[in-house]
């Protein structure tokens, strides 16, 4: 893969880096030479990334190319939104407050150069905010109020506008980061592509344990597949693969959202796709769209604070109430009195405007029927947890108890369970799911449908053993080699 520095004036960067070549804007957005060339990365520093100047045009037309620019036009949008300026000064609160800490005065600007600054007391903020807003040279600026830091802004730093006593270093940042590049890239030759897979060793139940993931490794190696398992702090490395595949639990306000964003904006495979998680991760969504179709489920309500009154009435005792982003059984309870009733309904309002009732339902076990490119591909029975109505009971200090778990070919399950699964997951999307079926008889009742659902060893590949890993990465191959010809 080519580096192209492009600056508005060749001039503006008194440098020389190895394997990178110096263009100017002009000459990027007017010569074919670079409308022909197939694989570029391309760093943006112009002065300006306003909308239609000539910096934002070089992000812009660089994607239409199928280049891979830094920033891309997402960067530059999200750089000037003060609502994703906000969400970053709640999501990096702790770090600011202890990264700026010594600061007397009440406003301080951090220069982010390649993902560093000068002194190394900022590096894991500059390593977050480049992560974010990923952009070769960033200044953030930051104002103390009422005694707490605040990200005020974010913006670039043109090649024209560094220091003098700062050129050194970016020199330096500069080369070291794109030989890092450079390496990487020589290592994919082996392969046909390369696939991230985001996960999280520490995550107390997450949807794949070591041996799993150590599965979908081999499956794609045998593939032609360079995968590496990466973490939370891999944000800024997601355009040196091919594919994304999220193995952390998902939810929208978190880093494994923010990942699915920028593989997606990056042109990657992704599932979790950012759509899938949207709909899926919100139980909102999911009563809305099931009474849209007329997908059969336990009586349900959308509770706000105007109709709480009205739950006992139409649901009755016990019924279960909801926080709308809860996963693992986490943020779902069971009441039984009107005064626990009103005490959880305000617990879960504290987070949320809108929460679902549900009536109880109880059943010996849940149906879970994962699906793949709109093709079922196991169907597992979970159990109760012992002398518990759900297949999770965590206690006080958040250890997780499991009922057990049978895993059938899903062309023994029950028609009706296959079908109902498979037409709620095509509704979401085209990612992987695990749809959750309760059965009373011949009917069937949809629960809810995860977009990541446990891929564990042991479990949901008892029957097909390593073909389920196989089918998996079969579809992230299909989809890479469609995306690359353009059809996907």
């Amino acid at each position: 893969m080519e580096h192209i520095i492009v600056v508005n004036k060749v001039a503006d960067w008194p440098f020389e880096i190895d394997g990178a070549k110096i263009v100017s804007a002009r000459d990027y957005l007017t010569d074919e030479a670079f409308s022909d060339l197939r694989k570029a990365r391309v760093y943006n520093l112009c002065r300006s990334y306003k909308y239609q100047s000539t910096g934002y045009y070089v992000s812009l037309l660089a994607m239409a190319r199928g280049h891979r620019p830094m920033p891309d036009v997402s960067t530059i949008q999200n750089m000037k939104s003060q609502t994703i300026i906000r969400f970053v000064t709640d999501d990096l609160d702790k770090l600011i407050q202890d990264s700026l800490s010594q600061i007397k005065s009440d406003s301080f600007v951090l220069s982010i150069y390649f993902g560093k600054n000068m002194a190394k007391r900022y590096d894991r903020l500059c390593r977050q905010l480049y992560d974010l807003f990923e952009s070769p040279l960033v200044r953030a600026r930051f104002q103390r109020t009422d005694g707490k830091w605040h990200l005020q802004s974010v913006g670039p730093v043109g090649a024209a506008d560094i220091p003098v006593d700062h050129r050194d270093f970016i020199a330096e940042a500069a080369k070291a980061y794109l030989g890092g590049k450079k390496m990487s890239s020589a290592k994919k030759k082996q392969y046909r592509y390369s696939m991230a897979i985001l996960a999280n060793a520490e995550e107390n139940g997450a949807p794949s344990d070591e041996k799993a993931l150590n599965n979908f490794v081999k499956a794609a190696e045998k593939k032609g597949v360079e995968t590496e398992i990466i973490g939370k702090d891999d944000y800024s490395r997601l355009a040196e693969f091919d594919a994304l595949f999220i193995r952390e639990t998902t939810s929208v306000n978190h880093h494994t959202f923010r990942f699915a964003q920028r593989a997606a904006a990056e042109g990657l495979v992704v599932m979790d796709d950012p759509d899938s998680i949207l709909k899926c991760t919100n139980k909102v969504y999911l009563a809305e769209l099931l009474t849209r179709h007329q997908i059969a489920a336990p009586k349900t309500m959308i509770v706000h604070r105007g109709n709480i009154d009205q739950i006992e009435t139409e649901l009755g005792f016990p019924c279960i109430l909801k926080q709308p982003d809860s996963s693992f059984s986490r943020g779902v309870v069971k009441v039984s009195t009107a005064a626990e009733l009103e005490d959880m309904v305000e617990k879960l309002m504290e987070k949320s405007d809108l929460i679902i009732a549900q009536e109880f339902m109880p059943t010996e076990y849940d149906w879970r029927i994962g699906i793949v490119d709109q093709k079922p591909l196991y169907a597992c029975r979970y159990f109760m947890a012992n002398k518990h109505w759900q297949i999770i009971k965590t206690d006080d200090k958040g250890a997780m108890r499991f009922g057990k778990s049978e895993t059938i070919p899903w062309e023994l399950a029950p028609k009706q369970v296959i079908k109902m699964a498979l037409k709620t997951a095509n509704l979401m999307g085209n990612s992987i799911y695990g749809v959750d079926i309760k059965q009373n008889g011949d009917k069937c009742y949809l629960i809810e449908v995860n977009d990541n659902p446990n891929l564990d060893a042991g479990f949901e590949d008892a029957v097909l053993k390593e073909g389920l890993y196989d089918r998996i990465i079969e579809v992230f191959v299909n989809r890479i080699e469609a995306s690359k010809r353009g059809a996907y």
